[in-house]
């Protein structure tokens, strides 16, 4: 079986965050496999060891991400493939990022691709279905349980709170989420692995695309960190009394009536 990974690095929402002349200052920031991404590369790897076959992790963005991608080949990824952007694309978007996997894909074979629901920074949950119309295959998002048998696919997904279950076939492409299992940790032996294991790296020339196609589509106007949070208030007094406070408190500060 013939598995592939689309793997994003983003910025580790759990460290600070600056941002300096409005964009997201990366001498400061923490740059992580994108969580989501994580279960798509645990995923792969069970699927890999149940059925055969070998993992490709993809990413497309810059040389500084080949760190991440040797943490997916340390999970058990067998290979991966960075398709360098940084001298090519100045800004891309969503749109940028399947036409490049689109020509990427052109002639692989494909079994099944997997991805991360949303990605944390930008959320857009656009890549995998768009790269999936693109390829014309099947694909399910948000997915909690993946079966596979022979060529027939049985999908769990979550519908907000409740499942879905969706019967498909192979090739597909499955977008997943929190749930769906829990990712492991690269271990001591999987370290030493993963730095003999191939790490190709590619060009938008290497894909015979021209800069022209990949320009995006959107253009981001502003980025800015929320407001901070102001200190709470604590009422005091009977029930009655904390009553009446807290609607003076909405009408007069928060003004929401």
């Amino acid at each position: 079986m013939n598995i592939f990974v689309l793997m994003k690095s983003t910025f580790d929402t759990e460290e600070k965050i600056n941002v300096r002349n409005n964009k997201i200052d990366e001498d400061g920031a923490e740059f992580i496999i994108n969580p989501y991404d994580e279960y798509a590369i645990e995923e792969a790897i069970q699927q890999r060891d149940q059925h055969g076959g070998e993992i490709t992790v993809v990413n497309v963005g810059s040389s500084d991400n080949e760190k991440q991608l040797r943490t997916a080949l340390a999970m058990g990824a067998d290979k991966a493939v960075l398709i360098n952007t940084e001298d090519d694309v100045e800004a891309g978007d969503a749109f940028t990022t399947v036409k490049i996997l689109e020509a990427f894909f052109e002639e692989k074979d494909v079994d099944l691709i997997l991805a991360g629901n949303v990605a944390i920074d930008e959320a857009t949950g656009q890549v995998g279905p768009r790269l999936a119309q693109c390829l014309d295959i099947d694909y399910v998002t948000t997915i909690t349980e993946l079966r596979i048998d022979g060529k027939q696919v049985t999908v769990e997904k979550d519908v907000e709170g409740d499942i879905e279950v969706i019967e498909t076939s192979l090739p597909v492409l499955v977008t997943c989420q929190q749930g769906l299992n829990e990712p492991r940790y690269p271990s001591l032996p999987g370290i030493m692995k993963a730095k003999k294991k191939p790490l190709e790296e590619l060009e938008i020339d290497d894909l015979n695309i021209e800069e022209e196609d990949v320009q995006p589509m959107t253009k981001t106007i502003e980025i800015f960190l929320p407001p901070e949070r102001q200190a709470g208030k604590v009422l005091q007094g009977e029930s009655q009394e904390q009553v009446a406070e807290l609607v003076q408190l909405l009408q007069k500060e928060a003004k929401v009536f």
